[in-house]
This record gives structure tokens, sequence and C-alpha cells, in this order.
């Protein structure tokens, strides 16, 4: 068969990810050859993904995590189009993997066609390849301002014939009016596309839900596939930072007498936060996003996380005071840990021609370090080890390169060559590796050189955690929601036999073509889709 399903939603962030990642992961369970996809992604968490050619590429980190629940090595093909913003107004294009262009909203119009025609051929060759493709919509499909140039929702839906199901998050409030407005506000052609409803993180008694979910199937003539319960338990691998709350996880007890407290500043283009999920997962953690620079002061470790725009998050960081806090911290001899961006900001000076376009501008002066930015980005995975002989594994995803004013500088990491990478200069750390502390052994020893430096003697590491269980465990979580609360008999019937014939119109719905009428730059009729464009960049994740 070559089946397939697209998860949309009312709103960002209304769990389209983790219902694609729980259904992936529940067709997986049955034997089924099952992939994900997303056609166009905004988002700066990212992750490395060797393509065929042998280089690293990009792709949303989402789709590295709905791969795992299929059981799969992640693909290029999974997130062909990857929008990376760094600023309000521009992203750079990642298009299957390769960073190719950065773009405005004017500039947009003119790429879509080619970042169409990309997606269409790539999810062309997925279902050629597997029995069931499950994609996954981008922000709403009933934002109508965007509908003419839409490749990633309906216009995906409409291209691929595919069922739709509109996830809502009932947690917000409103999720009976958004998801009848969904439905509502598209035009004909693509009301025949969405099959029914799931509302996702209730809680509470289900009795109380009863009516509503009756009414809703009078006013649409669509069924809801099912209520997904509210779980602390589903954090990992964030498709970024608005989908987590102060508190990353569920802190457990700790192992010793003390807990270590951690403080990740929230820059406005945080780029790659899932770095510090591992951290999280340690017992005794208490890991918190933060904007606060009292926040900073009560912590044990502070953490600048990446940065997809490393200037002006640093300018940032003094407007608001945080810079101060930061040094305050560094200079009470408690430690300080930068992350790719926040490695670079801990510099003397950086220079950048590249992302800001600045020039030189001085950074805090923590490492005796200078950082250059690099037209070429470097995209590539990497292994080595610290401390001379404790394993760890990451990715590097920069265009910053650093030079070291002091060569007595210790190395925090070594690639597999021995060439050394990052920096330590007391209880300052520095690296350009993401994802290191999902290396246990790594992170224990980091978490155990950080407590005694903060003065924690009473915290322990836990010996026996594993990173790349926990990640199971919450794959495994998704599909056991799934099978228990959702109609998995009437999806299965949607990947088989592809939309419902009887669905009705809602009125008023969009006029028939409309706002194509007036679009330009077409897709190519080789492309498989009808002329659309798109009039601004899609601001959807």
């Amino acid at each position: 068969m070559s089946g397939g399903l697209l998860v949309a939603g009312t709103t960002s962030d209304a769990g389209k990810s983790v219902v694609t990642a729980g259904i992936c992961r529940w067709l997986h369970r049955r034997g089924v050859r099952v992939a994900p996809f997303k056609a166009q992604n905004m988002s700066n968490n990212s992750a490395v993904v060797v393509g065929a050619d042998g280089r690293g590429g990009e792709i949303g980190r989402a789709q590295a995590m709905q791969a795992a629940a299929c059981g799969l090595a992640p693909d290029l093909r999974f997130n062909p189009v990857l929008l990376k913003p760094g600023s309000d107004l521009a992203s750079q294009v990642v298009l299957l993997g390769e960073a190719v262009d950065t773009i405005t909203a004017g500039s947009f119009r003119q790429l879509r066609p080619r970042l169409a025609e990309t997606a269409y051929t790539a999810l062309a060759e997925l279902r050629a390849a597997y029995d069931v493709v499950v994609c996954e919509g981008a922000g709403s499909p009933a934002e109508i301002n965007l509908r003419a140039g839409d490749y990633v929702n309906m216009g995906l839906a409409r291209h691929a014939n595919l069922p739709t199901v509109v996830v809502g998050d009932i947690d917000r409030g409103g999720v009976f009016a958004s998801m009848f407005g969904t439905v509502a506000l598209l035009e004909p052609a693509d009301q025949a596309l969405v099959a029914g409803f799931v509302i996702n993180k209730f809680r509470g008694d289900r009795g109380l839900l009863r009516p509503g979910l009756d009414m809703l199937r009078q006013v649409t003539g669509r069924p809801t596939y099912g209520v997904l319960p509210w779980s602390l338990d589903l954090w990992l691998d964030a498709e970024d930072s608005l989908a987590y709350g102060r508190v990353l996880g569920r802190p457990a007890a700790p192992r010793g007498t003390q807990w270590l407290d951690v403080a990740v500043v929230r820059l406005p283009r945080i780029s790659n936060a899932t770095d510090v999920e591992a951290l999280a997962t340690e017992p005794g953690v208490r890991v918190r996003l933060t904007v606060e620079p009292a926040e900073l002061a009560a912590a044990d470790l502070v953490v600048l996380p990446g940065s997809k725009s490393t200037v002006a998050d640093l300018a940032w960081l003094r407007e608001t005071g945080l810079a101060d806090a930061v040094l305050t911290h560094a200079a009470a001899g408690r430690p300080l840990l930068g992350v790719c961006g926040g490695f670079q900001m801990l510099a003397r000076t950086i220079n950048d021609a590249v992302e800001s376009r600045r020039g030189s501008v001085p950074g805090l002066g923590l490492l005796p370090i200078e950082v250059t930015f690099d037209p070429r980005k470097t995209v590539r995975q990497v292994a080595g080890t610290a401390w001379g002989d404790v394993p760890v594994h990451g990715y590097e995803i920069h265009h910053g390169h650093v030079s070291f004013a002091d060569s007595g500088l210790a190395p925090l990491l070594a690639y597999a060559d021995g060439v050394g990478e990052g920096a330590v200069a007391g209880a300052v750390y520095g690296t350009h590796w993401h994802g290191a502390f999902e290396s246990d052994d790594f992170r224990r020893r980091f978490l155990t050189e950080a407590a005694r430096q903060a003065g924690r003697d009473g915290f322990r590491v836990a010996p026996d955690t594993s990173f790349a269980a926990a990640r199971e465990r919450s794959l495994d979580l998704l599909g056991d929601l799934v099978e228990e609360h959702l109609d998995t008999d009437a999806l299965w019937r949607l990947v088989e036999c592809g939309p419902p014939a009887d669905l009705p119109f809602l009125p008023p719905g969009a006029p028939t073509g409309w706002p194509s009428e007036a679009v330009l730059d077409p897709v190519p009729a080789a492309a498989g889709a009808p002329g659309q464009g798109d009039p601004a960049v899609p601001a959807a994740r």
C-alpha cells in the first residue's frame, strides 16, 4: 500500500508533532513500514543528518524524533524545507539539509515554487518507499492569508489527496470554536479532506467533555477520533522553546542530599534548546528557562544556549541586565556553560560579517578567544572524548570559528583525531557541540564538576540514568496513548482508504479559488500542483 495522513492543528504547538510521532510509533508496532514527513518547518531546533553524499545536513529536531518513533534513522527527505528565523523579518532557508539562501517576506514568493516542488518530490519518493507516510502540518491550515502559497497544510493535502485530522489543544481553551472555525474557513475542496479531530492535553472528567464532542460532530459532520490526556512526561525533543514551561520535565528527587539548580537563558533566537533536556533527565537536577537576572543569581549552573543570531542576542543580554548577571555569576567562581552561540558570546571579540553583519563587536570576555563568522556553514556529526577517556558524541551547526589568544587554554572536548574543541577556564566552559549531554558518562562527569564548583557537595549523579532510554520511554508512551485513547480502527481506515466521500460542507467557507486568483509565480505543472504563490514567509512551526 501507499497510504498517507496529514496531522494538522488549530494553532502552533497544538500537539501536531507529538500526535504524529504517536501515530508513527503505533503503526511501527503493527509492523507497518512508516515514515514521517513535514514539508516545511520553521524552527531553530535542528538535528544533523548525514546525507547520501556523506555530508551533514539539517532537518527539524521534531522530524528526527518522529523518525526514531518509526524505528528509522533520520532522512533529509523527512523535512525537505527548514526555515531558521534569524530575526523577525528574515529566515535562513535549508533545502534538503543545505543552507541555500536567507529570505524575507518579499523574497519568499520567488523561492516558493522551488521549495514546493522539492517538498512534493520528497513526499512522492517516501510514499514509493514506505507503506505509510504520516505528514505533519505547520501552524494552522486556516491561516487564510497564506493559503495561496501553502504546500505544507491543505496545499499538501490537496496535492497528495491526504485525509486530514485536526488537533486542538484543550488546555488553551476555546478548542471547540477553534476546530469548527478551522474547517469553516476553508474552501470546499479543502474541507472535503478534513476527516475529523483529535483533542490534546485534556485533564479532568472525560464525561464532562462528551456533550461538547457530540455537538461538534452535529455541527461539523465530523467525528472526534479521540481525546489524549495531559502528560508531564512528554517534553523531550521539543520542536522549539515555546513548547517548554519554566521548568523542564518533572525533576526526580536527588540521589544525594542536595539539588543542583540550572538556569538556562531563554534567548530571543534560542537555537537547539534541546541540549539541556538531557540535564533535566538527571535526578536532583532542576533545569529552568529564564529571562530574569535574579534567577541567574540564585542558580548553581548558568547555561548560555545556542543562538541563530549570536550578536543580536548578545546585545539583548546587555540591554536586559542578564549580561551583568552572567558576569557576576562567573566572577563568583560558579560554573557557566556556553553552547555554540552561547560559547561565542563568551569570547573577547566577535567578528560577524555573515549573520548580523555588524563587524567586530566585544563579547563578554570570559574566555581568551576570538570568534570569526564564515559564510560556509559547518554542519556535521562529531564524536570524541572529554577529560582524556570519557566518550562523547554530538553535532555541530555554526558559522562562527574560534581562534585562541591563549595557546595554553584547555579544551573541553577532543575530536577523534585528538584535536581539541571548546575551552575551559576555571569554571567557565564552552563548546560548539550540540547534543553532547546525551552521552551519559560525559553528562555525569560534567555535572559532578559543576556541582563541586558550585559548592553543592551533597549532590550526586545517578549511575543508571540513560538519556537514550528516557527518549524511548517517551516514544513508547506516545504509542501507548494513541492505542489507548484514539480510535485506531478509524485512523487505519483513513490511512488505507483516503478521505471519506461524504464529508459535509461547513458555511461560510472560503470562496473557491480564493485568494489564488491573484497569485504570482505558480508552481510548474510538473510539480503536480495548481498555481499557488505565497505572499509572506509563513510564521508557522
